[in-house]
């Protein structure tokens, strides 16, 4: 598979660099709208409880909706990029993506509400596997950490800006917005098919048992899983207390929007320490930190207090990401699995933990409070801290190395 790739760059006039970067822009912008997406509901989440009375319980169904969507959908988009090709996903993905957001503008309730999430977490994990699975099967060998490290900026940005826009739907048109969402969607989608495919990807025999027994592939795994738990207990619990201290939608945006930008800056500063100092140290400290801001969430109640350690929170709790991603691909590689279906198995648990956390979350505050809740995720992070300890530190550099031995 690897020479045949090296040929395809070589005399291929897709190949190119003109190619490469149109192909990055377009992931980019992809993945930017679907993050985007993602977080545009953190705002709406109080005036939904209020409008159909939804219990903390019901919130964190409808948060947790999203996830459950990527979970179902992780794995299938992961084996459909890998078998028909990562266009054939990223169409399908974005085509579903914008019938989910016609669905949600026209939705009327708590259930058409769910199922238009629901089918967003479908097509996001889909279009993701897809996207990401592209870029690495197009890109040199040598420049591929870089270009995906700009795609994954551009998620976050999107990120950023996605309960700014969820702010924005409130007061002029949900309806609307999300509307406009769905139609740019289906141009990307239309735009995606008139792209030439990439050339084809192959997985070794037996590769998914290998990654499965690989403990740096399951690491990587549940550093996806666990942040997405951890956001998304804060994204039931924090619009919910901050609404109750008086803050409208458009404030509750403005909070994740400097939390955002918060983590946009130091995750490059830990991705630079990862790459000097080994991956185990940055991951460490953010556990550390992890554990103190959930236990400082447990004792705070004033919306000011809970909006400054929510900034707090997504720098330690974002912190996991760009570690966690690292090792899923660098392992997915020397086991010999497709970096499709690698990237789908990693989408799967990132929706365990995006729909467990919420649902739980709002679940376990309606009947023990929030104080429960923020205990729980504390002492998560306080086991992986510790589990960390039986792992023997790697340096970058050999991680590199052994992730391309298969070669």
């Amino acid at each position: 598979g690897g020479g045949s790739r090296e040929h395809w760059f070589a005399h291929s006039s897709v190949g190119n660099v003109r190619f490469v970067r149109r192909l990055l822009v377009f992931v980019s912008v992809v993945v930017f709208v679907d993050a985007m997406l993602f977080g545009a509901l953190a705002p709406l989440v109080p005036g939904y409880a209020e409008e159909f009375g939804l219990s903390k319980t019901g919130a964190g169904l409808l948060v947790g909706s999203f996830g459950a969507g990527a979970l179902l959908g992780g794995i299938p988009g992961g084996l459909a990029a890998a078998r028909r090709g990562p266009k054939i996903a990223v169409v399908v993905g974005l085509a579903l993506l914008a019938a989910s957001s016609f669905a949600f503008a026209a939705a009327d309730g708590p259930w058409t509400l769910g199922l238009a999430r629901f089918a967003q977490g479908a097509s996001s994990t889909t279009t993701w596997a897809g996207a990401l699975a592209w870029l690495t099967v197009a890109t040199p060998r040598e420049r591929r950490g870089e270009l995906i490290g700009t795609a994954f900026g551009a998620a976050v940005f999107g990120a950023i800006l996605g309960p700014m826009f969820g702010a924005i739907a409130h007061a002029v048109s949900v309806t609307g917005s999300f509307a406009v969402v769905g139609g740019v969607a289906a141009l990307l989608a239309a735009w995606a098919a008139t792209r030439p495919p990439p050339p084809p990807e192959t997985q070794a025999p037996g590769a998914v048992s290998r990654a499965f027994h690989d403990p740096g592939f399951l690491g990587g795994l549940w550093l996806n899983t666990l942040p997405a738990w951890l956001f998304g207990t804060l994204v039931v619990l924090v619009p919910l207390q901050l609404d109750q201290g008086g803050f409208a939608p458009f404030a509750i945006g403005a909070v994740f929007l400097v939390a955002g930008l918060a983590e946009t800056v130091v995750n490059p500063v830990l991705g630079g320490l990862s790459d000097r100092k080994g991956r185990l140290l940055p991951i460490r400290w953010a556990l550390g930190a992890s554990v103190v801001v959930a236990i400082a969430f447990a004792g705070l109640r004033g919306p000011y207090a809970v909006s400054a350690l929510a900034v707090v929170a997504a720098i330690s709790f974002g912190a996991f990401y760009t570690p966690g991603m690292a090792l899923v691909s660098d392992r997915a590689e020397a086991a010999g699995l497709s970096q499709a279906l690698g990237f789908g198995i990693m989408n799967t648990a990132w929706a365990l933990g995006n729909m467990s956390g919420p649902a739980l979350a709002g679940t376990i505050a309606d009947a023990a409070g929030d104080t429960v809740p923020y205990l729980l995720a504390a002492a998560l992070c306080l086991l992986t801290l510790l589990a960390t300890g039986t792992v023997r530190p790697a340096s970058a550099r050999r991680v590199a190395d052994d992730s391309g031995s298969t070669r």
